[in-house]
């Protein structure tokens, strides 16, 4: 396999407010994190488990204007990007890194009624404008899917 990929697709909740930030040169950032669950039996208690990861979320531009308008903490989020690990010296000299999903797709999951800010979820690609259905290739149009082997 030639090449390399880097791809993260997450489905979480926020668990607090986004932090925004806008550069020196003008460009917005924005911080939050999701959290994503598992549920599972312990075999050996019988016990319901829960186990939960926080992932660390940063979005830039035209995305982070769409986090600074729409989401609060709670909303349940698609989350697509990747994985970035960034380092630097802490004031004892020690370096410190961190990973991140840099995210460039977003999509929120909340209904309606759980957002508080709009009354409109659009879908977003890159924060730029909403995502256009892609046309389906060989002619075929949705319909057509129930004649498909699979």
């Amino acid at each position: 396999m030639a090449g390399s990929v880097n791809k993260v697709i997450l489905i979480g909740n926020l668990g607090k407010d986004p932090e925004i930030r806008v550069l020196e040169n003008g460009t917005k950032l924005a911080r939050f994190s999701i959290a994503t669950s598992e549920n599972y039996t312990d075999k050996t208690t019988g016990e319901r488990r829960d186990i939960t990861d926080w992932h660390n979320i940063v979005v830039w531009r035209g995305l982070a204007d769409v986090v600074e308008k729409y989401l609060t903490k709670g909303q349940k989020v698609y989350i697509e990007g990747k994985l970035k690990t960034r380092s630097w010296q802490d004031e004892a000299g020690a370096t410190k890194y961190s990973t991140e999903v840099v995210a460039d797709n977003m999509t929120m999951l909340s209904s309606k009624s759980e957002n508080t800010n709009s009354s409109k979820q659009p879908d977003f690609n890159t924060g730029n404008t909403p995502e256009k259905p892609k046309p389906m290739s060989g002619g075929l149009s949705e319909d057509d899917d129930d004649d498909l082997p699979f």
